[in-house]
């Protein structure tokens, strides 16, 4: 068993939003990661793939997600579930929460760019 603790250490704060990791394999995980996001309204994350699928929790305000040609609204109290290797893009077009989870193997594309990269606070 394991109690992980809040720690600065284990935030990122990027333009778009900010990322609390809590299960890592960096924080005694072995195959998953955990995360809460908090982003502002009026806010997007770039168009990316994930290797791995994501749950996304949403606990509080409304995200929006563009991802297979569909653009879904998502409000508090219900769950997305994205799919591995697919195109996504996530905004806000209000203040949102939400706790994710996904394998913690997960790389990251974004579109446009070149090479992948692990999430930060999921490693």
């Amino acid at each position: 068993m394991r109690v992980i603790h809040p720690s600065p250490d284990h935030v990122t704060v990027t333009p778009n939003a900010t990322m609390t990791g809590h299960a890592a394999p960096s924080r005694g995980s072995a195959e998953l990661s955990t995360w809460y996001v908090d982003m502002p309204a009026g806010s997007a994350g770039p168009e990316h793939s994930v290797t791995r699928e994501q749950v996304w929790m949403v606990t509080s305000g409304t995200l929006e997600v563009t991802s297979g040609g569909r653009t879904e609204t998502v409000a508090a109290g219900r769950t997305l579930v994205l799919p591995p290797d697919v195109s996504r893009r996530i905004s806000s077009p209000e203040r949102f929460e939400a706790h994710v989870a996904m394998r913690a193997d997960g790389i990251v594309s974004v579109t446009g760019t070149e090479g992948t990269r692990t999430l930060p606070w999921a490693v």
